[in-house]
């Protein structure tokens, strides 16, 4: 029978056992959502979804690494595993994200309803991104030595505090651009076929699936080892396993292929896709 056990002397990386079952149930459902969205890729050829996929593969790693973990609570390796892998997988979901919206910008040549130059628009949230990924998974492995426990709790709180202001600023922007498109749509998003207003209500969902996430992530690290979060087990399942399950499947369900620019006649407008 599986016991809880210290990692040395009295330092404990677990509060609690692990559950194998509930493990087992997000690490396969993330395996089929990792596999699906790489047929989709493959069928529609929408590489700029591959960050989301690679994420899908992120949360099935970290998921196993739970799973083990249930008869290893004083080994470190399943714990790093878990804590890292869980932890920046929605950042690459988030590249993905960024990127669907200067997609959705193109197909309707609404260029000029975008707050911020569409050349910028995907590099400077990708930034941000990249930023909150780099500060997670480097500070992640101070987490693993009562040393340095603090500091890298602060750290992470810090990448994620940086991911909270992306996701804020990303989701204002895409509201500006979806308010402008709606009093003054542009000729092409009448006729194009993307489906962009589906996409666009699709990164809202998923935008504050991921948003209340990490506000639940940033409680957890403030709190700490000893707070309420951390010591229960429930609590990551319901505000980060169940939130990042469905950012995956409706990701999935309105999956962005759509997205390609009409062409556009001499005179600005398309009629049946001929000038």
């Amino acid at each position: 029978m599986a016991v809880l056990l210290p990692y040395r002397d009295d330092y404990y990386l677990w509060n609690y056992l692990p559950s194998v079952a509930a493990a087992v149930i997000f690490l396969l459902f993330f395996l089929a959502l990792a596999f699906l969205h790489t047929w989709k890729i493959r069928q529609t050829g929408c590489k700029f979804c591959i960050c989301f996929t690679i994420g899908c593969f992120f949360e099935f790693i970290g998921y196993c690494g739970r799973a083990s973990a249930h008869r290893k609570t004083d080994k470190l390796m399943p714990y790093i595993i878990q804590s890292i892998f869980i932890l920046v997988a929605p950042a690459l979901f988030a590249a993905s994200i960024y990127m669907t919206l200067g997609r959705i910008v193109r197909s309707v040549r609404g260029e000029h309803h975008s707050v911020i130059r569409i050349n910028w628009l995907t590099k400077l949230f990708v930034i941000g991104d990249v930023l909150s990924f780099m500060i997670q998974s480097g500070s992640s492995g101070l987490m693993f030595n009562s040393s340095t426990v603090k500091m890298g709790e602060m750290m992470v709180t810090t990448g994620l505090f940086v991911q909270i202001i992306s996701f804020g600023l990303f989701f204002v922007t895409a509201g500006i651009f979806h308010m402008r498109m709606r009093k003054q749509p542009t000729p092409e998003s009448y006729v194009t076929d993307a489906l962009w207003k589906e996409s666009l209500i699709m990164l809202y969902v998923v935008s504050i699936l991921i948003f209340a996430r990490s506000l639940f992530r940033v409680v957890e690290y403030i709190q700490g080892q000893q707070g309420y979060a951390l010591q229960h087990e429930w609590t990551l399942y319901l505000f980060d396993s169940v939130p990042m399950a469905a950012v995956a499947a409706v990701f999935f369900w309105r999956f962005p292929s759509t997205l390609v620019p009409p062409p556009v006649s001499h005179e600005g407008l398309i009629l049946n896709g001929r000038k």
